[in-house]
């Protein structure tokens, strides 16, 4: 059997080198109001700016009246979000506003210094807001660390399937079956093609089974089981909400009963120190410091925008205005 080990889900995610974190954010938002966010009402006996915990079906994370998280420094590595249902609305220190989801995903390299936000609004009046999303933090090697800030979008519209007798399996980034993922960012680790890194989503329905394919022993892989029930790997049964520690064999997939979704993460491992302070990540303790030196002097260009709490607009749409102004939307 390809498993090591296997053990509940928590919040957030283990990981494995190159990743850094992982989460999983799943909220039953309801209807929105004129400002984008719940009805005041709502907000009782929650902690404002601190509310991670889900009561009524949702969060707040940090949004005061809007869920979601207002602006935030990073350093030293990148985000990947892949929205799966709802909206996020992203502004940043470069100037780059975008509002995507449904399949979309956004990957920001952080780099030398970004302040951005991710807010969530409930553009439905009428009806509730659902949101899903992963966000993924993805290391950065030494000598990146300090790179420019980078912005990408990638729409849902073009992200690669495969599907295949009740096995569905959409490809975010890596190599699977003849099919591509997204192109990485100039800087990111995932653009060497020997970091082996891979992401994607499996969903099997009800009575079928996928091999996973082996990886090279050096590759981590992680598989998260975060929805469903009755799945079995190599013939073993797998409790619900939990994650596998997988070496580098094959491994079959049944799903018994009910749907399965389960996400992949894997890659080779940078392999160099890991020193971090909250969201900042870089190699040693001293380059923490600078961090925080540097961040209390420059604020990492700043804000430039007026709203708090950014979100742009009433209409359900996605598009990305990027730094040097270039407008996009989905084909």
């Amino acid at each position: 059997m390809a498993v090591r080990n296997i053990a509940p889900l928590g919040f957030p995610w283990p990981t494995q080198d190159p990743f850094l974190f992982c989460a999983h954010h799943r909220d039953a938002y309801p209807a929105g109001q004129d400002h984008l966010g719940p009805d005041p009402a709502l907000l009782a006996g929650r902690d404002p700016g601190q509310d991670f915990t889900i009561k009524d079906g949702f969060r707040m994370y940090h949004g005061q009246s809007v869920p979601g998280f207002p602006p935030h420094p990073h350093r030293g590595f990148e985000t990947i979000t892949i929205v799966r249902e709802g909206y996020v609305d992203h502004a940043d220190s470069l100037g780059a506003v975008a509002r995507f989801g449904q399949g979309d995903i956004q990957w920001l390299t952080t780099g030398a210094g970004i302040v951005h936000s991710e807010m969530f609004p409930l553009l439905r009046k009428d009806e509730s807001n659902p949101l899903e999303l992963f966000q993924i933090w993805l290391n950065l090697e030494a000598r990146n660390k300090m790179a420019r800030p980078y912005f990408s979008m990638y729409w849902g519209e073009n992200i690669q399937a495969l599907e295949k007798e009740g096995v569905q399996i959409r490809l975010y980034v890596g190599e699977l079956g003849g099919l591509s993922g997204v192109a990485p960012p100039p800087e990111s680790y995932a653009s060497r093609t020997d970091s082996l890194l891979t992401i994607y989503i499996v969903s099997l329905a009800a009575g079928s089974r996928f091999t996973l394919p082996g990886a090279p022993e050096e590759c981590g892989r992680m598989l998260y089981f975060f929805s469903g029930k009755g799945l079995y790997a190599d013939g073993k049964q797998i409790p619900s909400y939990h994650y596998l520690n997988l070496d580098a064999g094959e491994l079959l997939l049944e799903s018994q009963d009910a749907p399965c979704e389960l996400l992949y993460l894997a890659g080779r491992p940078i392999g160099e120190p890991v020193a971090q302070y909250g969201p900042f990540v870089m190699n040693t303790p001293g380059e923490i410091q600078q961090t925080m030196e540097d961040y209390r002097r420059t604020g990492f260009g700043g804000w430039p925008h007026e709203a708090n709490e950014p979100v742009h607009g009433e209409r359900i749409e996605r598009f990305a205005r990027y730094p040097d102004g270039t407008l996009m939307r989905p084909d």
